[in-house]
């Protein structure tokens, strides 16, 4: 590559508040997210993903599946139905406890968890290194869960520490309530108790029912997994940051069944490999990520853990990482009466597994992948919007452009892009100057652009122009599938 190929680039800096705005905005316009049922004045936190968005989407799915199934030969997968017997609900304990601790800001209006609200406040004082006030705060959250009633309990020590509402700094607080999460439906033509079922709140639970299913089918053998890709509902009451938090949202869970008394090595080492699949596979920037240890602990788990990403409106979890105990399958025996016990074939051992589990949302990370990727700047003094996605997760890996339409140029780059279709999505564009073009791209997300100019039909090559650089290179036409390949392993 030449020096005169090198093209001046500044960066601008954007404050976060700013980002969110230009994010949605970008996300409808170039068709990754648009409002669900838009003509109808859309329906609350529920989105549509578009053309760009689904094959988005598409890709972090099978960037997460081939790591978690193709590269563990002891990990499988399986598709579980949505609706689901009740009593597999009972069982789980989402019946008659899956609800939230809600607070409402009687000055805006708004609601909150709880307990967020004082994870959030604990966290800052950890943060700021006030470790007395921490362990003041973080004993009396603890202690809430042998309170009375501990929805009182969650009032007065958000009152006791003059916790105020994140982003808006208000703290004209209601007394705490709590709302269940689940949708209720029917099934069948009468609609009456017996007809009664539930859009699954998780994806956990169709693995575990199916444990001994999966186990005899794969000739599986204790420690393995699991692993599903599906949606799940909750009638969330505090909804928002686009598509951060949804009534309807996507899961990628793992579920890995060890023998007790093992479980912590094996968190420990799923801990540190999830991690690191968010930069090394993803490209998310590192800085970005942040662990949170979860002081109070579910019912069930022993040991958790959340990996957190800063977007522009604060640092939120995007992937839970869990000791679960024994608790599920436990409770599938008690109520199923089918024996959930693993019979180790080599020592005649028999125990129920715990299980390790790692469980990240799907819509979350496709949300911090733009808020990661989304840059302005300056390209030889012309302003430009660039999503700066890794070429594995960009949803259009090339465009192929020719720089003019005339001259033969239009037929041979339509040529082009029908062979590099074959392997990848491609798109193709004549209209209006190249310069509008390779900004077009840039704000999609595309790495690499095709020109096919004179020397293309003369000496059969093409420009390959860079992304992020802005920078070109020139290479053989035959070699232009394989060029992109190597760049997208």
């Amino acid at each position: 590559m030449s020096n005169s190929d090198q093209a001046r680039v500044q960066s601008v800096n954007l404050p976060p508040d700013k980002v969110m705005h230009k994010l949605v905005s970008l996300a409808k316009r170039r068709g990754f997210i648009y409002p669900s049922s838009e003509i109808y004045e859309g329906l609350s936190s529920c989105f549509d993903y578009g053309p760009l968005g689904s094959e988005l989407k598409k890709n972090i799915k099978e960037l997460w599946w081939n790591t978690m199934t193709r590269r563990h030969q002891n990990i499988v997968g399986i598709d579980a139905s949505i609706l689901m017997n009740p009593r597999v609900w009972e069982a789980s304990g989402h019946v008659a406890s899956f609800n939230d601790p809600m607070i409402d800001d009687r000055t805006t209006k708004r609601r909150y968890r709880a307990d967020h609200l004082i994870e959030n406040h604990i966290e800052k004082l950890r943060r700021d290194g006030r470790d007395e006030e921490l362990l003041r705060v973080q004993g009396a959250y603890e202690n809430i869960a042998n309170a009375e009633d501990p929805n009182r309990a969650l009032y007065e020590l958000i009152l006791a520490e003059k916790i105020k509402a994140p982003d808006t700094g208000s703290g004209d607080w209601t007394e705490v309530r709590q709302f269940n999460l689940m949708f209720q439906c029917n099934m069948g033509a009468v609609a009456d108790k017996s007809s009664i079922v539930y859009l699954r709140p998780e994806t956990a639970q169709g693995i575990f029912v199916n444990f001994h299913n999966v186990r005899e089918s794969s000739r599986m053998r204790v420690p393995f997994g699991i692993a599903q890709i599906g949606k799940a509902f909750r009638n969330e009451i505090v909804k928002g940051n686009f598509i951060f938090r949804m009534v309807e949202f996507e899961q990628m869970e793992m579920q890995y069944f060890v023998k007790p008394g093992t479980q912590k090595e094996a968190f420990e080492a799923w801990r540190e490999e999830r991690f690191a699949w968010y930069s090394a596979t993803l490209g998310l920037r590192a800085e970005k990520l942040h662990w949170y240890k979860h002081d109070k602990l579910a019912h069930y788990a022993d040991l958790a853990y959340d990996i957190k990403y800063e977007f522009p409106f604060g640092i939120e979890e995007i992937e839970g990482i869990h000791s679960r105990t024994d608790f599920d399958l436990k409770q599938h025996q008690e109520y199923s009466g089918k024996n959930m016990e693993y019979i180790d074939q080599l020592t005649n051992e028999r125990f129920i597994p715990y299980v390790v589990e790692t469980s990240a949302g799907c819509d979350r990370l496709f949300l911090a992948l733009l808020a990661d990727a989304y840059r302005e700047d300056v390209v030889d003094g012309e302003e430009r919007v660039m999503l700066k996605l890794a070429p594995k997760v960009a949803p259009v890996k090339a465009a192929v452009l020719p720089l003019m339409k005339k001259g033969g140029m239009g037929e041979k780059a339509a040529q082009l892009r029908d062979e590099l279709s074959e392997s990848f999505l491609v798109q193709y564009d004549d209209a209006g100057s190249i310069g509008k073009r390779y900004r077009r791209q840039d704000e999609i997300g595309t790495p690499f652009c095709i020109t096919v100019d004179h020397q293309s039909l003369e000496e059969g090559t093409v420009t390959v122009r860079f992304r992020d650089s802005a920078a070109q290179e020139r290479i053989d036409l035959s070699r232009v599938r394989t060029f992109i390949g190597e760049k997208l392993v």
